[in-house]
């Protein structure tokens, strides 16, 4: 279907990629993975045509078309929303055009012209294409009032509907798409899930929503040592059979062939849990693939996430009392009422994420609420990762040793020896501990917000949207030490898996109460009663 034959891609003295040869066939999702900076994007790029590789080439078999999600949204803002998802099929596109201006201008001679190309348009399916597209639009929910109206009057959110739609539109034999799941909510995602688990030909995915790829993937295309290889099974299969592996090699007194039954005993319980499991049918074929030799320790690095809690918090942890909240005339939220209990993990979530902002820096004391009031328990610390952590950084002199040590409780943590072995741990070894705090990435100022968390040993932990800007060895890590955690939790997430695993308790905010429940993620999002209750609250 796709073939990629010695590619190498340099920038400067930096190799991305190094005589790389692969395929990728019709029937498989693969998801493209990598630490941080290995190039998926890059990668994304080069097979899709919007960029060059040093050396190499790509091969897409003949009479295939490719489609991709486009990343700039304001390429068509002078075109309509159903016409931009028709784009998708650029050769459609240009038969539909060609066709109406021939009609605009009609003759005897463009008569016979429309009757060719009208064969044309029939063998492409043209007649439904408007419709296709507008059902496509409809489960994204863009809905049909949008149709005809111009790109430019739409948000960026709705923008990033259509241009999926777009990506989707007449069934591409390839498919590429990086980050598909940014700016989209739960449900939708779920949608997309449904359509791709489902998909007959080739998709090529970057994603750091360990949620979808498990939906959508038969394989994972690991990056590493500049490069590509493929592993049947989703990311749960790949992270937990490396992680398996890593832990074999260091165990050099196991015999071999127990190591093997190890690894076939992992591979049937893993295939026991998909056979249960809700996934498409056509993602269940992967199980049959999955075989011991696969199995390969990775090089990837996970940071040392843990929290300790200094001391038990007693059983007051938080009440609240008629919280509300407006800003700009809008009501972000109102009379709220929580009594939060020792070892709630707490999913906040809304569909406004300024509600749940809000709420966290009322709380915390950083923003006044409206009216109503809130009290924490005597006995409770509180460590706050807030969206926005621009403030922590606005001395861009100081490296990270100085920046970390602000944060330390003792003198023993005041030691450059202790800083610098607390910032190897999270992954900024040797030279990197004394980075400037201005030239940090995104990823790597939440790793130092997560580390000033940890020194404080807070009983409390509050975390807005903390997997925003981490690759997927920092998330994992995050994800595992919050499940880990014996203290209480208050989080919000777009991370669907991350929610999944972490939260015991799921509190809605919205502008006419809250929706309170002790239940898991995947069950309050799936019950017809919530889902009637959310209608009517917002």
């Amino acid at each position: 279907m796709l073939s990629v034959s010695n590619l190498s891609v340099q920038f400067g003295k930096r190799i991305l990629f190094d005589e790389v040869n692969t395929k990728f066939q019709q029937g498989n999702c693969y998801g493209i993975i990598g630490a941080n900076g290995a190039g998926k994007s890059t990668f994304l790029k080069i097979i899709s045509g919007k960029q060059d590789p040093t050396s190499g080439q790509v091969h897409l078999e003949t009479g295939k078309r490719m489609s991709f999600l486009n990343q700039n949204h304001n390429e068509f803002d002078e075109y309509l929303v159903l016409e931009t998802v028709i784009m998708g099929n650029k050769d459609l596109f240009k038969i539909k055009k060609q066709i109406d201006q021939l009609y605009a201008d009609y003759s005897d001679e463009n008569a016979e012209k429309i009757g060719e190309l009208q064969i044309v348009f029939e063998e492409m399916n043209g007649w439904n294409a408007d419709s296709e597209a507008a059902a496509l639009l409809s489960n994204l929910g863009v809905s049909e009032n949008y149709h005809y109206s111009e790109m430019k009057d739409l948000d960026g959110k709705q923008k990033v509907r259509v241009l999926i739609a777009q990506a989707l539109f007449g069934n591409p034999d390839v498919l590429i798409m990086d980050e598909p799941t940014n700016d989209l909510d739960f449900e939708t995602i779920a949608w997309l899930e449904n359509f791709l688990a489902n998909y007959d030909n080739c998709v090529i995915i970057v994603s750091h929503d360990r949620h979808f790829l498990d939906a959508v993937c038969t394989h994972i295309s690991d990056i590493d040592f500049s490069k590509i290889n493929h592993y049947s099974g989703n990311y749960t299969f790949w992270y937990e059979s490396s992680q398996l592996a890593a832990k074999q090699r260091a165990q050099q007194n196991k015999k071999s062939e127990d190591k093997k039954k190890e690894l076939e005993e992992f591979i049937r319980r893993f295939s026991a849990n998909v056979a249960k499991s809700k996934q498409a049918t056509s993602r269940k074929k992967m199980i049959e693939k999955l075989n011991v030799e696969d199995i390969k320790p990775s090089s990837r690095r996970y940071p040392a996430i843990i929290f300790d809690q200094d001391r038990e918090a007693g059983d007051q942890i938080l009440n609240i009392e008629g919280l509300s909240k407006s800003f700009e005339g809008e009501k972000l939220f109102n009379d709220v009422h929580i009594n939060l209990n020792k070892g709630d993990k707490v999913a906040v979530i809304s569909k406004n994420s300024r509600a749940v902002s809000a709420f966290y820096q009322i709380i915390t004391e950083s923003q006044k609420a409206d009216s109503g009031k809130f009290s924490w328990g005597v006995t409770t610390t509180q460590s706050y990762l807030p969206l926005d952590n621009s403030s922590f950084f606005l001395d861009g002199n100081l490296n990270l040793v100085d920046w970390l040590r602000q944060y330390a409780q003792t003198e023993e943590e005041r030691e450059e020896v202790f800083i610098r072995g607390f910032l190897g741990k999270m992954i900024f070894s040797g030279e990197e501990a004394l980075k400037k705090s201005n030239v940090l990435s995104g990823g790597e100022k939440v790793r130092c917000m997560l580390s000033r968390m940890m020194m404080k040993r807070a009983n409390i932990l509050l975390l807005d949207e903390p997997t925003n800007h981490l690759d997927l060895e920092s998330i994992q890590a995050l994800n595992n030490s919050l499940i880990n955690f014996k203290g209480t939790v208050l989080f919000t997430s777009h991370d669907h898996e991350f929610s999944q695993t972490v939260a015991n308790r799921i509190i809605e905010l919205t502008p006419n109460g809250i929706i309170d429940r002790y239940t898991t993620f995947d069950e309050y999002i799936s019950d017809p009663k919530i889902k009637e209750l959310r209608e009517k609250m917002y």
